[in-house]
């Protein structure tokens, strides 16, 4: 298949761990899950302190934007308080304490799929949400009420972002599950269009991708040029389908579902053993790690622990990240836990970590020429200081993906990032305020009508 191309930056690879086995840790001696892992409302526990656990095992669940939580390590329930995350938000956390045996949870069977409802409980109940970094509950995607709407699936493994392979290895190292996630969504999705893409930086990935889906009429491998950010949903949906998603649109609204791909393949491994998703492959890279390597540790394992089992530190890091350099959020220390939506943790020596000093914007036209939405970088900010909000929306702030492209071309590294995040939280009070005049004015035009009618 032929791929299109849209605007982006090329960024430096460094795909260090990308050949190498995840290596799975062991007598972990506590973890802390976090009850909100998802975009949409935290989950409620359903556990007290001192309660037994064993892994594999419910320990909370929400609504239904949310995913329930399990147990990722056997042991005994040492407290359940709430802390501020590196989102900026407190939240509710659970604490296990290990008995050192990682019991796995007797109920913990395989699900009985009987009809396409069966399937959505399946996934709801395998606790999987967008494994790429998104969060988003992977149940609440694929329940969709007609599925004659869906054509094309795309199978996300671009990882575009510099140092990141946790997805390389789920297509390289657990490619029989990444098959058996496709027959699911033949099977209970009725997908009509499979396709996996993949950037060109990750031949073995792409041979073994290939590989499964040869003589596949319905599953065909798109294999991208090396670009950032070449994963982004919008962008490849544009480059793999040539299609569009309108602003304030979604994916489906085009007739795409896209899907990653540790998401799929850890969908068929809870399909296949009943066991949710209880620990997460991570990179574990960056200038101040002593041993790069890919871990796969439990869910609510401290960021101190898994660094501890690469090696450690080769110097005292500047700054540690949740994800990739381009997008990962700064951490505020590392007691912060191991995610379901974590596929990276990078340290940074004081060289690479330290914030670069902002500069006076020289009008060189780079941000524009890079930006993947088409955006005007400059002309936002402007807007956002003089508090224009009309411009920004025929800006078209809100499509800002909020990738860094524009900052990693700038040569002044001016923070747009940080000033269109602003601006678009600017716009949205702006919006709702005008919203709420005009249900104002349009009730009290009903109640004069009505009056001169009655």
């Amino acid at each position: 298949m032929k791929p299109r191309q849209i605007r982006g930056v090329h960024v430096p690879h460094r795909k260090n761990t990308a050949g190498s086995h995840a290596v799975r840790m062991k007598d972990v001696k506590s973890v802390t899950i976090p009850l909100s892992m998802h975009i949409g409302a935290p989950d409620t526990p359903s556990v007290k302190v001192g309660d037994e656990v064993k892994v594999g095992q419910k320990i909370a669940e929400g609504g239904y934007m949310s995913s329930p939580i399990y147990a990722s390590i056997s042991g005994k329930v040492k407290k359940i308080d709430t802390e501020l995350m590196s989102n900026g938000y407190y939240i509710q956390n659970v604490t296990i304490e290990s008995d050192g045996q990682m019991t796995p949870y007797e109920g913990a069977v395989p699900p009985v799929i009987e009809s396409y409802a069966d399937f959505i409980a399946a996934v709801r109940d395998s606790g999987v949400v967008g494994l790429g970094g998104a969060g988003f509950p992977t149940a609440v995607k694929l329940n969709v009420k007609d599925l004659s709407q869906i054509e094309e699936f795309v199978i996300n493994g671009a990882e575009c972002e510099p140092y990141i392979t946790s997805d390389t290895i789920t297509m390289t190292y657990r490619a029989g599950q990444v098959e058996r996630g496709l027959e699911l969504l033949k099977k209970h999705m009725q997908a009509k269009k499979i396709i996996i893409a993949i950037e060109d930086n990750k031949p073995d990935a792409i041979e073994t991708m290939k590989r499964i889906t040869a003589n596949d009429p319905v599953c065909s491998v798109c294999v991208l040029k090396s670009s950032y950010p070449q994963g982004a949903e919008k962008v490849l949906i544009y480059n793999t389908t040539g299609k569009i998603v309108p602003e304030g649109k979604l994916p489906l609204d085009v007739g795409v579902v896209v899907m990653n791909v540790t998401s799929l393949a850890t969908l068929a491994e809870y399909v296949e053993t009943g066991m949710p998703l209880v620990a997460k492959c991570v990179t574990v890279d960056g200038s101040a790690v002593a041993q790069p390597k890919n871990v796969v540790a439990p869910i609510g394992t401290s960021l101190l622990d898994v660094f501890e089992f690469a090696g450690g530190f080769k110097c005292a890091p500047a700054k540690v990240l949740y994800g990739g350099p381009m997008m990962g959020i700064a951490v505020p220390n590392l007691r912060q836990p191991i995610l379901k939506s974590t596929n990276a943790i990078l340290a940074f020596d004081h060289v690479d970590g330290e914030k670069p000093a902002e500069g006076p914007c020289i009008r060189c036209g780079r941000c524009v020429n890079h930006c993947p939405m088409g955006l005007n970088p400059p002309m936002i900010s402007k807007a956002m200081r003089s508090k224009d909000n009309e411009a920004l929306a025929e800006l078209k702030v809100n499509l800002c993906m909020e990738c860094g492209a524009c900052v990693f071309v700038c040569p002044a590294k001016r923070n747009m990032i940080q000033r269109h995040k602003l601006a678009k939280s600017d716009l949205r009070a702006w919006q709702q305020k005008q919203a709420e005049q005009k249900k104002r004015e349009e009730e009290a035009k009903a109640k004069e009508e009505g009056g001169k009618n009655g």
